[in-house]
C-alpha cells in the first residue's frame, strides 16, 4: 500500500502524525509524497480556524478529482467534531478523531496493529513503540510547502487543555490534560538528540505540565514544566532545547532562569499568545489566567535580562464586543512590547464554541482591517528586530535546504540563509547574521 499523508496546523498535529506515518511505515506500507502515486491519503485535521477546515475541504476534493482510487482518512481535531461535512466528501473512508495509530491503520484496510497505548494516555500513544526507533519529525519554517528538514525534531510533552476559552474548540476536540512522565520524556529526548540538534517541546498547553494528577501505579510523580526541562537539559546537554507556545505567565522562575543562564540549552525565544490587549475582551474570551498588565511585566522582565530575545505572539482580531477602543489597546500594547513577530488571526467562529453564541458580533470589514493594522505593525516590529540583529553572532541550526541555500535558525527565532557553498555541513554552528 503507498500512503500519502498531509498535515494542518500546530506541531502537536505534526507529532501526532509522525507517530502514525512510523505505523504505517513499520506495517509496510510505502510513503509516497505524490499522491497521485498513493492508494490511501490520510490527512490530519485542524478546528482552530474556519479557513483550516475549508483548507482540508479543498484538498479532500482536490485528492479526489485527481484520482478516481485514492481513498482518504480524515484524523485530528476537526475530525473529532465533525457533525458529517467531512464525513460526506468524496472518496473520505474514515474520519476518526485523534490520532491512535492502530485506528489510523484499521481504517486505512492495514487491519490491526501491535502499538501498545500509553499508560498515561490511555487509547492515545503519544511515545513512538521501541520497534519504531527515534521519532523522525524534523518541523522546518524553510520554504512555504514545509520542508522537512534533518536537524530539528518535536518532544510532544502533554496534550490537551483544562482551560475553556470562549473562542477554542480545541479542549472539545483533545480533552483535558495529559501530561507524559518525565522518565519516558527524557528517554524520547535522548533517542532525538542522536538524530537531532534541536529538540522542540509541544503540546496544547505546554505551561500546565505536570498539573493533572498522577495515572497509574509506578508512572512516577508529575511535576512542573520547569523541572521537566531541567531534567532534560542534565541528561541531554548536547542539544538545543525550544519551548513552543507557552502562557506568558506560565512561565515560573525556573523557565526564567534557564532562558538566562542557559542559553546554549534553551532557546532564548518565547511564543506566548496574547489574543488581545483589553482586559474586557480578555473576559469575554475566558482567559482569566491573565490581564494584559501581568502578561506586559512578564515579558518586560525577561527582555530586560535576555541580551538577545525572540518573542512572538498569537492575536485575535475583531473579537465579539471588540470595539474601537479595545483594538487601540491591543496595537498599543504590541507596539510597547519587543515583539519580532505576530501570528494574526481574524476572528472565526467554531461550532461549539462560547463565543458563537456571545453578542455584539463584529461586522467582517471590520475584522479584516484591525487584521490588517496588527499585522503591518507585527511585520514592522519584524523588520526593526532583525535590523538590530544584522552582522551579530547567533546560535545556528539547520531547519531546511534548497535552491541553493541553506536555513539556519538562530536561538531567537530569525532565519539565516547561506549559500550552500558556504555552510560547514554541521547541524548546529554559529553564523552571522545577515
Amino acid at each position: 500500500m503507498n500512503v500519502y499523508f498531509h498535515t494542518f496546523g500546530c506541531r502537536a498535529n505534526q507529532y501526532d502524525t509522525a507517530l502514525v506515518r512510523q505505523a504505517f511505515e513499520h506495517a509496510g506500507a510505502a510513503v509516497v509524497e505524490d499522491p497521485a502515486a498513493a492508494d490511501v491519503a490520510v490527512i490530519n485535521s485542524c478546528t482552530v480556524t474556519h479557513e483550516s477546515e475549508a483548507k482540508l475541504g479543498r484538498l479532500v476534493r482536490r485528492l479526489a478529482r485527481r484520482s478516481g482510487r485514492l481513498e482518504t482518512v480524515v484524523m485530528g481535531c476537526a475530525a473529532a467534531l465533525d457533525d458529517g461535512r467531512i464525513a460526506g466528501l468524496p472518496s473520505v473512508r474514515a474520519v476518526l478523531g485523534g490520532a491512535d495509530p492502530a485506528q489510523v491503520l484499521r481504517a486505512a484496510g492495514l487491519g490491526p496493529h501491535p502499538l501498545s497505548p500509553s499508560p498515561a494516555y490511555g487509547p492515545h500513544p503519544l511515545s513512538p513503540s521501541p520497534a519504531y526507533g527515534p521519532h523522525p519529525l524534523s518541523p522546518s519554517p524553510f520554504g512555504r510547502g514545509g520542508t522537512t528538514g534533518r536537524f530539528r525534531g518535536l518532544l510532544k510533552i502533554q496534550d490537551g487543555c483544562d482551560e475553556h476559552c470562549t473562542f477554542c474548540a480545541a479542549t472539545l476536540a483533545r480533552g483535558a490534560n495529559r501530561s507524559r512522565s518525565i522518565a519516558e520524556l527524557v528517554e524520547e529526548a535522548r533517542a532525538l538528540a542522536e538524530q537531532h540538534a534541536e529538540i522542540v517541546l509541544t503540546g496544547v498547553h505546554i505551561g500546565t505540565y505536570g498539573q493533572d494528577r498522577e495515572r497509574g501505579a509506578g508512572s512516577g510523580t508529575l511535576r512542573s514544566l520547569g523541572e521537566l526541562l531541567e531534567a532534560l537539559i542534565e541528561a541531554v546537554p548536547e542539544v538545543r532545547f525550544r519551548l513552543s507556545s507557552i502562557e506568558a505567565t506560565e512561565v515560573d522562575d525556573t523557565i526564567a532562569r534557564l532562558l538566562i543562564e542557559a542559553p546554549r540549552h534553551l532557546a532564548a525565544h518565547l511564543h506566548a499568545p496574547l489574543q488581545s490587549g483589553s482586559d474586557r475582551i480578555l473576559k469575554r474570551m475566558g482567559r482569566h489566567w491573565y490581564t494584559a498588565g501581568s502578561y506586559r511585566a512578564r515579558l518586560e522582565w525577561l527582555a530586560d535580562r535576555l541580551p538577545v530575545f525572540g518573542l512572538g505572539a498569537d492575536i485575535i482580531a475583531g473579537f465579539p464586543g471588540e470595539t474601537d477602543a479595545d483594538h487601540r489597546a491591543t496595537l498599543a500594547l504590541v507596539d510597547a512590547l519587543p515583539f519580532t513577530y505576530l501570528h494574526v488571526f481574524p476572528y472565526s467562529e467554531r461550532p461549539g464554541a462560547a463565543a458563537a453564541r456571545l453578542p455584539e458580533q463584529v461586522a467582517p470589514p471590520v475584522v479584516r482591517e484591525r487584521a490588517r493594522e496588527l499585522r503591518e505593525l507585527g511585520e514592522a516590529k519584524a523588520r526593526a528586530y532583525r535590523a538590530t540583529r544584522l552582522g551579530q553572532r547567533a546560535d545556528g541550526v539547520v531547519s531546511g535546504r534548497g535552491s541553493g541555500k541553506v536555513e539556519l535558525l538562530t536561538e531567537d527565532y530569525v532565519s539565516v540563509y547561506l549559500p550552500s557553498n558556504e555552510w560547514s555541513g554541521r547541524a548546529r554552528c554559529e553564523v552571522t547574521v545577515r
